[in-house]
């Protein structure tokens, strides 16, 4: 018994000086910090998308039940606004309608524009407050299960953007690293 209790005399600093830097140094906020951390990304990605696509090709459809490039772009603002506007607990802004039709150089803004508003809707965002329940439209979900769903949105659009450029005959920006 006696060297058991040394041991872990000698075990349990060296464990702490080992384990305890890399537990510590674990964000705060975990959830906050990454949906963050994946607007800063895929905000990047899918404004170069939109850069990308000829402003001749904005009317571009992969098949004839999809939306055009113009109004994915302007789909994904839409959602950045209402999700980031929930999670956030902000107002989202009074916007001017677009369509599709518009100039790229406005879709282009309003994408964003989309991205900076969650960009400042997140900025104080912390975890402490992951499990209020939100609604969105008829549902109700958690904070975190939103934020969940916007990131995977994030993720399907930006497929969906770079899968047009491809389709259009140009080269996504991903595709460039």
């Amino acid at each position: 018994m006696r060297n058991i209790g040394s041991i872990a005399w000698v075990l349990v600093p060296a464990l702490a000086c080992l384990w305890g830097p890399p537990l510590l140094a674990q964000p705060k906020d975990r959830i906050a910090t990454f949906i963050r951390d994946a607007l800063t990304a895929r905000s990047k990605q899918m404004v170069a998308a939109t850069i990308e696509m000829p402003a001749g090709k904005y009317d571009f459809k992969a098949s004839p039940e999809q939306q055009t490039f113009g109004q994915l772009v302007l789909h994904i603002a839409d959602v950045n606004y209402l999700y980031c506007s929930k999670i956030g607990s902000v107002p989202a802004p009074e916007l001017s309608a677009l369509s599709d039709a518009d100039p790229k150089e406005k879709l282009v803004e309003r994408m964003k524009s989309s991205f900076d508003f969650c960009g400042a809707a997140l900025a104080k965002l912390d975890d402490a407050h992951m499990a209020d329940t939100l609604n969105m439209g008829d549902t109700k979900a958690s904070r975190a299960m939103i934020i969940l769903t916007l990131s995977g949105t994030w993720n399907d659009h930006s497929m969906m953007l770079n899968n047009d450029l491809k389709l259009g005959a140009q080269v996504p920006p991903t595709a460039n690293k």
